[in-house]
């Protein structure tokens, strides 16, 4: 019956999948509140500290004035504005952040940290979204099965003799490493240089944009204090987009490079084993028969007359 099938397959899979799921966010809801709480609690004793000092020092200003200028400085920053600065801070809407801002949108990175304000401008980023995340997801799909193509013949490998296959295997694993070290290294280490941060934060901003998540808490090309080049931003949608396909190709590859390592693994054991246990096997007597040779009985005639007697 298809309902029993239904609670079959729901109580088989799904229930235990479901239950693992939200263990899963459970666990992790509990570090980052151990992680992060007290943090959180001293930043805003810190921040209001900050204010009573401020008003200390300024008595001409009252509790309200203060709260005004801050949801000013909360808007303008809601706005994609920096109040860092001056108001010769660079845009954010030159074509290079504009560019980098419709590579946001495509790949569902989404930072938060910029967004259309005008009602026009947010009508055309729903349209241009609609259309456009389904050409990225098309594009990465196509480009990752071209690379594969071209890289990946695994499932043919049996085929092929066993040196071969493990000096493919090894090519591939060098390919596959040089490419994240290149995707997931080297850029985190630039980002690093450029924008004054630690290798670690590069690297956690790297692999937050790369995954999609896209926080905002760190983002490339925004500090009003320092003169990027003008295709700084550029570059790194660009680095978003390899990023992605290179991420499409490794994600399937992985799994099935590991299986075919595993494969070649045993594979060698069970040679190992065969190979010990050979001479065990060798039958000790010279015999025609131990040494592969057939015997037939016209090698032994017999006469009938020997027969009787």
């Amino acid at each position: 019956m298809p309902n029993a099938g239904l609670c079959s397959c729901w109580g088989g899979r799904v229930l235990p999948l479901l239950l693992v799921y939200v263990c899963y966010l459970l666990l992790g809801a509990t570090i980052f509140q151990l992680l992060e709480r007290q943090a959180e609690a001293q930043s805003r004793y810190h921040f209001q500290l900050e204010k009573l000092r401020f008003l200390e020092n300024y008595t001409c200003l009252d509790q309200w004035a203060l709260e005004q200028f801050v949801q000013v400085i909360m808007e303008a920053w809601v706005k994609g504005v920096n109040p860092k600065g001056n108001s010769t801070n660079p845009s954010n809407w030159d074509f290079g952040s504009s560019f980098f801002f419709a590579g946001t949108v495509v790949t569902t990175i989404g930072y938060g940290n910029l967004a259309p304000s005008t009602e026009a401008g947010q009508v055309f980023c729903v349209f241009y979204a609609l259309l456009g995340i389904p050409l990225n997801v098309i594009f990465l799909n196509h480009l990752g099965t071209g690379l594969r193509a071209h890289l990946a013949t695994i499932e043919r490998w049996e085929d092929r003799p066993r040196r071969s296959q493990v000096l493919q295997v090894l090519g591939l694993a060098l390919f596959l490493t040089l490419g994240t070290l290149v995707i997931l290294i080297f850029p985190p280490m630039v980002f690093s240089h450029v924008e004054g941060w630690s290798f670690s934060e590069g690297f956690y901003f790297a692999f937050i944009t790369l995954s999609t998540i896209g926080f905002g808490d760190y983002v490339v090309g925004t500090d009003p204090s320092k003169h990027y080049i003008s295709v700084y931003r550029s570059l790194a949608a660009i680095w978003i987009l390899l990023g992605l396909a290179w991420l499409a190709l490794i994600l399937p590859l992985g799994p099935l490079l590991l299986h075919r390592c595993c494969q070649l693994w045993l594979l060698s054991l069970r040679q190992g084993c065969g190979a010990k246990e050979a001479p065990s096997r060798r039958p000790r007597g010279g015999s025609t028969a131990a040494r592969g040779v057939q015997v037939t009985p016209q090698d032994f005639p017999i006469s009938k007359r020997g027969l009787g007697s």
